[in-house]
């Protein structure tokens, strides 16, 4: 199969007074159209390695590659570039702009990607119709429910098509309805897209819906 995610040996320490061993010696392997749960309390190092995976942190040491390419290699611009096209993140807390609409925030990355606007509108409009939320495409995001803005940020995700959906505790602030609806809509992604998820959460809800689960204690992953 396709390896979409390789980590090798990725420990992250971080340095701010007294050094702190989030990640250690960590090896995994994600092919591509799987959908994982990676299961940690509060302090287990999930978090940090999410934000690795979604390049947005580095490691300290060890190897890094997503779709084939070894993205701690990359300048900044090219990271950025490679991230807008290749990764879809989704937040704890949805990091919707409250400025704009609720069309807009869907359109908004791929509009960054240089599509023209109104092809953006039109997609961002089909991704909201498949969530169930056509008819808020005009709300603005305080206006809407936590269950209906993490379903927002979920669309918002996958407006540039990509092969790898990251998820940062996408359930951490719902109520358990919100939590099954948002969960359903990763298990559809998966099935149906072939897109492959890697969601981290100290909720066991999350782990029935995916394909494999994987725990993390204290900076180790656990087999």
């Amino acid at each position: 199969m396709d390896k979409i995610v390789v980590l090798k040996d990725v420990t992250k320490v971080y340095k701010d007074g007294v050094p702190v061993v989030a990640l250690k010696n960590v090896n995994l392997i994600v092919e591509r159209g799987e959908f994982i749960c990676i299961m940690g309390p509060s302090g287990s190092g999930k978090t940090t390695l999410i934000n690795i995976v979604a390049t947005l942190d580095t490691p300290t040491r060890g190897e890094v590659q997503i779709c084939g390419t070894n993205v701690l290699d990359m300048g900044e611009e090219e990271l950025a570039r490679f991230r807008l096209k290749n990764i879809g993140v989704v937040f704890q807390f949805y990091n919707l702009l409250q400025e704009f609409t609720v069309l807009d925030n869907v359109a908004l990355p791929m509009i960054i990607n240089g599509y023209p606007v109104r092809k953006c509108r039109e997609k961002a409009l089909s991704l909201l119709r498949r969530i169930g939320l056509e008819h808020k495409a005009k709300n603005i995001p305080s206006q809407l429910s936590g269950g209906e803005q993490q379903r927002v940020a979920i669309a918002r995700a996958l407006i540039n098509n990509p092969p790898l959906l990251l998820a940062d505790e996408p359930t951490g602030n719902l109520d358990l309805e919100s939590k099954r609806t948002v969960l359903q809509i990763f298990r559809e992604i998966n099935r149906e897209d072939g897109c492959t998820i890697i969601m981290v959460s100290h909720d066991q809800l999350a782990s029935e819906y995916a394909r494999r689960t994987i725990h993390i204690i204290d900076g180790r992953l656990q087999s």
